[in-house]
């Protein structure tokens, strides 16, 4: 079939969703109907990827009834239903839930596309202290022997070493772990990462505590910078039980340390989140960061180990509109202080760089040179700074103009109150039009001084002599102006 040419996944992107819906504590039934629920709204916005909440299928303060038979059978039978109605649903769907394994419970994340269970990651950093006392109800991934789980009938991949790749959609490699494996100092993400995950995902319950939020999102910009991957990370939200704990139903997704999307937090309403993730621009960018490579090769062992999971992804039919904010600007900010910062950052670094060269070479005496708009401006606000008149102490400015930007007042104008005559001295502050024509174009040999007008040499000619092979076009009429400081 031929590719929708208007469609963002013929060009590189997918469209990825964060979901926080209602639930209750330990009803099964009525979670997994809230989380088909925004499954479909999800398939329905054409999306590649549904993420859900950790624990989503049972709720996570559920304590010591996760030890019973009846939830475990309850959630068993939620995750049946589950697979059932995502037959015909288009994203690939990761929802939480606890399974038992080898006399073990474990906390985690089920990866499911149409109806069929793709594998199973178990939480690997099962956080047992101040508020959280997990380790009570489960065991950490690393304390499992099998690599494998029987579920609902079925055998299918278990362990955090998985990374789920779409073989019909070129570098859609997805990764899940689990909360507390984000808040450690190398989460189970790195080596996925590193072994060519480009998107991934942390099912997160993260009661809410004041700061908490933005410790967050930089959590999940850092995440995403330093694996140079899309990062989706989902938290409870209402339903969870607020004897011990509150929920503010936090949704993020990042992108290369570009925040995305971002739900409300704290609100009333089921929330679902999406964001067009550039798959493209994620590789692009590891293939030129080469550090990010030497420290694959470094956990050579470690990223080696990692089982990969083939699956074919169906890309939805028909036109499917880019929705990713496009800035008109790239490389200028919106943001009015984000624009002043940089704005600062960019003098400063020309500045500090040409003190610098000044400092080095000894030079006594500064001429500049510059043509075009945006340079002539730029030229025009500058002011010596003491040091940089330490550096030189008779800079002397020297500009061309653009092609069709004449001055208001030249040597073929009536000249005003900011010219003066040939061979007189120069006024401070002041533009002086030259009687010269400068028949090579340079940045460093503009001749402005008075010696130029009244004798000129032989990279200055008359006003009337002719242009040679290095002069101006003769359909431009030439000057040059100068400002003494």
């Amino acid at each position: 079939m031929k590719p929708e040419f208007h469609s963002l996944y013929t060009h590189g992107f997918i469209r990825a969703a964060v979901c926080i819906p209602h639930l209750k504590v330990a009803d099964p039934a009525y979670n997994v109907a809230r989380t088909i629920g925004l499954a479909r709204k999800a398939s329905a916005m054409k999306a590649a990827l549904a993420l859900f909440p950790e624990l989503g299928l049972s709720a996570y303060s559920n304590e010591d009834l996760f030890h019973q038979d009846a939830l475990l059978a309850a959630v068993r039978d939620a995750i049946r239903h589950f697979l059932m109605e995502s037959r015909q649903l288009t994203p690939v769907l990761v929802v939480g839930a606890p399974l038992r394994c080898e006399g073990r419970l474990f906390n985690c994340a089920l990866v499911i596309y149409r109806g069929r269970l793709l594998g199973v990651v178990p939480k690997t950093y099962i956080p047992n202290y101040r508020e959280f006392y997990e380790k009570r109800q489960f065991a950490s991934a690393r304390d499992a022997v099998a690599t494998e789980i029987s579920l609902l009938g079925r055998t299918v991949p278990f362990g955090n070493d998985l990374i789920f790749a779409a073989s019909t959609l070129p570098d859609f490699i997805l990764h899940a772990e689990i909360c507390e494996d984000v808040w450690t100092p190398i989460p189970p993400s790195t080596y996925a990462a590193m072994a060519g995950a480009t998107v991934l995902l942390n099912l997160s319950a993260s009661n809410i505590i004041i700061g908490k939020a933005d410790y967050r999102r930089k959590l999940c910009a850092v995440r995403s910078g330093s694996c140079i991957a899309a990062y989706l990370y989902s938290a409870a939200g209402q339903g969870e039980s607020t004897t011990d704990l509150a929920w503010d139903g936090h949704a993020l997704i990042f992108e290369n340390d570009e925040c995305l999307a971002e739900s409300d937090r704290f609100a009333a309403e089921e929330q679902i989140i999406s964001a067009d993730i550039d798959l493209q621009r994620i590789v692009q960018e590891r293939m030129r960061m080469t550090s990010f490579h030497d420290a694959a090769g470094d956990h050579r062992e470690r990223v080696g180990r990692l089982r990969r999971v083939d699956f074919e992804f169906e890309v939805p039919a028909g036109p499917v509109p880019l929705a990713r904010q496009i800035e008109r600007f790239p490389f200028v900010p919106a943001d009015a202080a984000l624009l002043d910062e940089r704005c600062y950052e960019a003098y400063n670094i020309q500045v500090h760089g040409l003190a610098k060269r000044l400092a080095s070479s000894g030079i006594r005496k500064l001429v500049i040179g510059v043509s075009g708009g945006l340079d002539s401006t730029q030229r025009s606000s500058w002011r010596p700074r003491p040091w940089i008149a330490w550096g030189c102490r008779a800079p002397r400015f020297s500009a061309l103009p653009c092609r069709g930007s004449p001055p208001a007042t030249g040597p073929t104008k009536t000249p005003s109150a900011s010219c003066r005559p040939l061979g007189s001295p120069p006024a401070r502050s002041t533009f002086a039009p030259p009687a010269c024509r400068c028949s090579r174009i340079s940045a460093i040999r503009i001749p402005t001084d008075s010696r130029c007008m009244t004798s000129p040499s032989r990279t200055c000619r008359p006003a009337t002599a002719p242009r040679t092979s290095f002069g101006w076009p003769t359909t431009m009429t030439p000057w040059c102006w100068a400002r003494e400081t």
